[in-house]
């Protein structure tokens, strides 16, 4: 895979040309020193995979994410000193297309191949995503359950997004009330790492209460559950959440199309698939799935869509009933499942 370095320290780029090196399937095709440089060498010779650093100058890694993005889309992974220490910068960066993030691997600390392998790792399952590799070995979600009779109370919302999801997320989630009379599952990709700083970000950004589903947690009306590990979400017969690692042979961890299976498999009242922007086609087969059962399913369209594929590869199989923006599919949840309020005192 070609790829691009994008960094204004010596070091850091001396450090990321040494574990790439470590892959002969790799190869770095152009250094910038800044956003601004790297939207230009982005121009004049696209690379499969950037390594974006944040702090830089001229231009950021989060400006240069966005045009970049806009003017000559490819995959964006975050490489900086600190991600941790950078949260709110990583998720804005990743609201505008970047897949993920990564700390920039140290040298001089032991073996070169072990502080490398989180990076390569990252790179490998980029590959997976844009198509370099076979994506034969993915099996295709199982046909699903016939619908059975729903109760009426009982109402999910399960939304999948991936590369730009953060920002299509909390565009959607702000509009919803404190009140929202539906529990909502959302499967982010992200590494694990980050999970619980998205969780707190995700806080800021709604009147709902998000936090990480845990093993065992049953949905709930009002609350946001964020899958939060490298494990594929699952929904059991029982209602309840679980992780696990089935399906092996699924490129992407966790999978959106492996949730959105276990609604349509076991969800026993109304529910809503909504598949938002993300590279790839993960989600697609799944919401299909929760339409076939009966389910109401949408997508994110193209122009408010930081990466059209997986939408895309929705609407491309006939998967999702409506296309819309984030903030009219906010809308239309609000009309399927209004909020209570309290009547108003007498004399008003």
């Amino acid at each position: 895979m070609k790829i691009g370095i994008v960094n204004d320290m010596p070091l850091a780029v001396e450090a990321l040309k040494r574990a790439i090196a470590l892959e002969p399937s790799y190869a770095v095709v152009w250094v910038a020193g800044n956003g601004a440089e790297a939207i230009e060498r982005c121009g004049a010779l696209r690379p499969d995979v950037i390594l974006m650093d944040l702090l830089m100058p001229v231009m950021d890694g989060v400006e240069a994410t966005r045009r970049i993005m806009a003017q000559t889309p490819c995959a964006i992974v975050v490489v900086t000193g600190d991600v941790s220490g950078q949260t709110s910068r990583v998720f804005d960066a990743m609201g505008h297309g970047a897949l993920d993030a990564v700390n920039t691997p140290a040298l001089g600390q032991g073996d070169i191949r072990d502080a490398a392998a989180p990076l390569l790792r990252k790179i490998r399952n980029v590959g997976w995503l844009i198509g370099r590799y076979d994506a034969a070995r993915v099996p295709a979600p199982a046909a699903a359950a016939t619908r059975q009779s729903a109760a009426p109370s009982t109402r999910l919302v399960a939304i999948g997004a991936s590369a730009g999801g953060p920002a299509a997320l909390a565009e959607l989630l702000r509009v919803l009330p404190a009140d929202f009379p539906a529990a909502i599952v959302l499967v982010q990709h992200v590494d694990a790492h980050f999970a619980a700083g998205m969780a707190t970000w995700f806080n800021e950004q709604t009147p709902l209460p998000v936090r990480l589903a845990m093993a065992g947690d049953v949905p709930l009306a009002g609350t946001v559950l964020l899958a939060g590990t490298d494990d594929h979400l699952h929904l059991r017969a029982n209602g309840r959440l679980a992780y696990g690692s089935e399906p092996v042979e699924s490129l992407y961890r966790p999978s959106i199309d492996v949730f959105f299976q276990c609604v349509a498999t076991h969800w026993q009242g109304e529910a809503v698939g909504i598949l938002l922007t993300g590279m790839g086609r993960d989600g697609a087969q799944g919401l299909k799935a929760m339409r076939q059962r009966g389910f109401l399913t949408l997508a994110q369209d193209q122009a408010s869509s930081a990466v059209y594929g997986m939408p895309k590869a929705a609407a491309a199989i006939g998967a999702a009933v409506e296309i819309r923006s984030p903030a009219e599919i906010a809308s239309r949840l609000l009309g399927l499942f209004p909020a209570a309020r309290p009547p108003y005192p007498p004399g008003h």
